[in-house]
């Protein structure tokens, strides 16, 4: 509103958001509906502090991102993001909001997904990245050959990613196959060898031992075409959220939080599909507002909406 020259109050504002986060409730559900039918799913999560009603303080809350994004792996299903907020950080909610899922979910070592991935429903997919960034600590601060020859290893894969991002899932896997799957059984024995003659108080022990413990899950990548050796994608969809949190002590309410998680759902979908959420919610809110058919929702999906535009507003009832 300021960059438009309108002097308006937080609290106004506030209600408007509240108002239009409820008019787009219809679509956010939809594009949750439509996330948990897809068959791969990355997921990532990040404090958010809530304030408890009548005592000034805050509960830890959380709020969760769920990505179903296949575009690395040539598909041309439409990327999705969607955001739960939450009291409290257990693998009880991604449960919950994944029921019925069925596919394999990437996601970092938190010991809260453990349960869903009993009964074999849900295959777990582990993060690179989260082994690369353990040692690089460890090899940043005190470089040893050991965390020189890992992090050449982990690099080297990478390289062959970036060669075949956007190629079918066939051809990615026959050169996974081909060229990364000695490179990461090279890894395996080095973990394995070195870090059996390592103190495991040893920061890059523990680093090996993070990987070792989880290397079915890393080594998931090398299986399936359609998957990806890293959970970034989760991780890019979560961070625009962190950095805007420097910004606020808190969500007013659990309420508010849940309303949050809506419009950051639209945006992100939006951004994913290269539509400006901006001129999205400003029409998508008109449109529904002036009794939308719900029988007609997806065409006012973000995917479906920009070639949509020229849509007729549906006479008011």
């Amino acid at each position: 509103m300021a960059a438009k020259g309108v002097d308006i109050e937080r609290s106004t504002l506030a209600r408007s958001a509240g108002y239009a986060a409820a008019l787009l409730d219809p679509i956010y559900n939809r594009i949750r509906e439509i996330g948990r039918t897809r068959t791969k799913i990355h997921t990532d999560d990040t404090r958010l502090p809530i304030l408890a009603p009548g005592n000034g303080k805050t509960h830890k809350g959380a709020l969760w991102v769920y990505v179903a994004d296949d575009r690395n792996s040539g598909s041309q299903e439409p990327p999705i993001a969607w955001y739960r907020a939450t009291m409290g950080r257990a693998g009880e909610s991604v449960m919950t909001e994944l029921a019925g899922f069925a596919g394999t979910l990437q996601a970092d070592g938190f010991s809260g997904y453990n349960q869903i991935y009993k009964g074999g429903a849900i295959r777990e997919a582990a993060c690179l990245a989260h082994l690369r960034r353990k040692i690089f600590d460890v090899h940043d601060s005190q470089p040893t050959e050991l965390s020189t020859t890992a992090m050449a290893g982990i690099q080297a894969i990478y390289r062959i990613e970036e060669e075949i991002r956007g190629l079918p899932p066939a051809e990615r896997l026959t050169a996974r196959r081909r060229r990364t799957r000695p490179l990461v059984r090279a890894l395996r024995r080095q973990l394995m060898r070195q870090g059996n003659g390592l103190s495991r108080h040893a920061d890059i022990a523990k680093a090996f031992a993070y990987g070792a413990k989880r290397w079915r899950a890393f080594n998931r990548f090398l299986y399936d075409g359609q998957l990806e050796p890293d959970n970034l994608i989760a991780e890019r969809a979560i961070r625009g959220f962190t950095v805007g949190r420097r910004n606020w002590l808190f969500s007013g309410s659990f309420a508010a939080a849940e309303r949050s998680a809506v419009v950051l759902s639209i945006i992100e979908t939006c951004k994913l599909c290269g539509v400006d959420a901006e001129a999205y919610m400003a029409d998508v809110t008109e449109r529904i507002q002036n009794d939308w058919p719900a029988s007609r929702w997806d065409e006012l999906m973000p995917w479906n909406w920009a070639r949509r535009q020229e849509m007729p507003l549906p006479l008011a009832a």
